[in-house]
């Protein structure tokens, strides 16, 4: 299970970019297989607005907030089944 409120690298390996380079990385970080209704629920859990997605080396592959859920959960499309990295991509 991913570890909590770890903070992400500075420096990003080769041929990987920084999702975040301003120094503000830090939140619960989830797999990306994870549904849209399980990840609002941790984020109402852990009380905060976005989740920092991991791939299966837990290594951070982007990040999704409350409002980028809310919006895919309320269009025409959205299944329960609708997992965070198909968010992603949807949304970049």
């Amino acid at each position: 299970m991913p570890t909590l409120l770890t903070p992400l690298p500075q420096t990003a390996p080769l041929g990987r970019a920084l999702v975040h380079d301003d120094g503000d990385a830090y939140g619960p970080r989830v797999p990306g297989d994870m549904t849209v209704e399980v990840a609002l629920s941790v984020m109402d859990g852990a009380r905060v607005g976005r989740l920092l997605l991991c791939d299966e080396d837990d290594q951070c592959t982007g990040s999704v907030t409350r409002a980028e859920l809310s919006a895919h959960r309320g269009s025409p499309s959205y299944t329960d089944r609708l997992r965070l990295r198909d968010v992603l991509v949807f949304s970049r």
